[in-house]
């Protein structure tokens, strides 16, 4: 993409022009260039590759804003920094100081300090007419939603990002203040939208369902290994495990390893930014590192790798390092569970675990939400009242269901852009209705029978690329949810957790198959190669594992 916003590129005094070089697409991270007046300012940098803003020796923004420390907010302002040294970058207190964890590969102490810490609720002038203020945006500590204005000859325009949000509180940091910001009423709101319009259980019910999952698990003599971000969910989850009624008090182990360690650290620096509640647990047991009071919560040192697993334990991991590590034939079976992404799966990569220990392996997901979902979005949009919503930081059909609702289709101009598509955001006084997107709804029929129900859809439900997920099995789950019936395609994974119980050792079954793993058999013999079988499947060519094996 080689297009650049410059003042030319404006075609009206009234409106505010948006440039995406990245909206948060599956992997892709988001960067958002906003033209107001005649000032162009960046909205984050989570580019893997900055080379879009580099196709000229000049800088492409007068400033830059981070939102928050996360990589596919952040990965990209270093470079960004090295490519042009004199672009001035701002964010929060907090975010400054975890900036820094997305370059670990790099020495510390070669990372120039390059962000400068804006204060909260408090309004900051750039240039002439342009100021910013930042509001604390829940997500993550430090992370900010960013009120841009800019005051014209006839009048000031507004906009508010919002970077990733969540109106709940969670355990380290306290939700978006809604009532904050009710009354800013900004022009233009550009808003993450990571669930689409998906419900979420109450925040607490997430965490109980999540806490006696892991309970079971212990009780069944599982170890538990959790692969989580540097920064974020993994503090989070080790605050909920120490304080949670299943885990108090508990002789148990709670290991932390790689980054997450790293992030943990960095946690204990920004204490005075945590909730007063957190700041007073830490007055009276440390925050992290405890073996005094149960459950000890661990670092795991490279001579400790060994010990882990030998007894049910919980160990808490980086999601993008090699989790093979961990399985080792003296352990105890393990349960690996991976965070709901909404936009994309992560899966393990069984090929280096030895096939006795990925037997005995059981992979699952949970829910703990960091971001809002769809009813605190619109809940959100409707107390601010913009003239225009945009949408960025989710999967396009994501973020075409908000596109789609037609309580926000009567009321505001609905935006969901592509990279390099410019996006023009005039600034007028009268509401004139966007054209509704493509219709999403599908009617079908129901016929009740005296054993079964079946409902027919037509074949045009089958073009949505989520359907491949939905009927990956051809199995469904149906729930009541007030007064609707929610179907939810069932994922082979979960019909191969269903069926993960022990078989006896003496049947010639999958389970007890030297060439099992990760589920799927391996035995370029069997006919059953490199599909996934389950423990109770059976082929010709079964080798049993020896016994002195496991």
């Amino acid at each position: 993409m080689s297009q650049r916003l410059s003042v030319s590129d404006r075609s009206s005094n009234d409106e505010i022009v948006c440039l995406p070089y990245g909206v948060g697409h599956a992997d892709e991270g988001v960067c958002l260039l906003v033209r107001m007046g005649p000032y162009r300012i960046m909205l984050d940098c989570g580019l893997k590759d900055i080379s879009p803003l580099r196709t000229s020796k000049q800088p492409p923004a007068d400033l830059v804003l981070c939102s928050h420390a996360h990589s596919d907010h952040a990965q990209g302002l270093l470079a960004l920094h090295k490519a042009f040294p004199q672009l001035p970058i701002y964010a929060s207190e907090a975010t400054t100081q975890l900036l820094p964890l997305n370059w670990l590969n790099l020495k510390q102490r070669s990372i120039p300090h390059f962000c400068q810490a804006l204060p909260w609720r408090s309004p900051v002038e750039f240039q002439d007419g342009l100021c910013a203020e930042l509001f604390p945006a829940g997500h993550l500590p430090g992370a900010a939603a960013i009120l841009l204005t800019y005051t014209g000859l006839y009048r000031s325009y507004n906009l508010l990002y919002t970077g990733d949000f969540f109106l709940s509180n969670s355990r380290l940091v306290e939700g978006l203040p809604i009532e904050a910001l009710r009354t800013l009423q900004p022009d233009v709101l550009i808003v993450e939208g990571n669930y689409g319009t998906a419900r979420h259980p109450h925040r607490r019910q997430q965490e109980n369902q999540l806490m006696d999952r892991i309970d079971r698990a212990l009780a069944q003599q599982y170890s538990v290994l959790l692969p989580v971000p540097t920064l974020g969910l993994g503090q989070e989850l080790l605050m909920l495990l120490r304080s949670h009624h299943h885990f108090t008090g508990r002789d148990l182990d709670i290991w932390v390893d790689g980054s997450v360690a790293v992030g943990c650290d960095a946690y204990l620096d920004l204490l005075p930014n945590l909730p007063a509640s957190v700041q007073n647990f830490a007055r009276h047991q440390p925050l992290f590192w405890d073996d005094r009071v149960r459950p000890r919560l661990r670092r795991l040192q490279p001579d400790q790798r060994s010990l882990v697993g030998r007894s049910p334990c919980i160990l808490l991991a980086d999601s993008t390092g090699d989790l093979s590590q961990y399985f080792q034939l003296n352990t105890t079976p393990w349960l690996v569970l991976f965070p709901q992404q909404p936009r994309y799966s992560i899966s393990p990569d069984f090929s280096r675990i030895a096939p006795e220990a990925a037997k005995f392996t059981q992979v699952e997901n949970y829910l703990l939400a960091q971001h809002s979902d769809g009813i605190g979005t619109t809940q959100l949009i409707h107390n601010l009242r913009p003239k225009h919503v945009v949408f960025v930081h989710g999967s396009p059909t994501y973020l075409a269901d908000l596109t789609s609702l037609e309580e926000l289709q009567n009321r505001y101009h609905l935006h969901s852009p592509a990279v390099g598509t410019l996006v023009e955001l005039p600034i007028g006084e009268t509401f004139v209705q966007p054209a509704a997107p493509a219709e999403t709804n599908y009617e079908g029929e129901l016929t009740e029978l005296d054993t079964l129900v079946t409902i027919a859809l037509p074949n045009a439900i089958a073009a949505d690329p989520r359907w491949q997920n939905f009927a990956d099995t051809g199995l469904v789950e149906a729930r009541w949810q007030g007064e609707e019936l929610v179907l939810r395609g069932l994922s082979p994974r979960e019909l191969l957790s269903q069926s993960n119980t022990r078989v006896p050792v003496d049947t010639e079954c999958c389970g007890n198959c030297v060439h099992m793993r990760g589920n799927r058999c391996w035995n370029p013999a069997s006919p059953l190669y490199e599909f996934k079988v389950t423990l109770e499947g059976y082929c010709p060519v079964f080798e049993p594992i020896q016994p002195e094996a496991k």
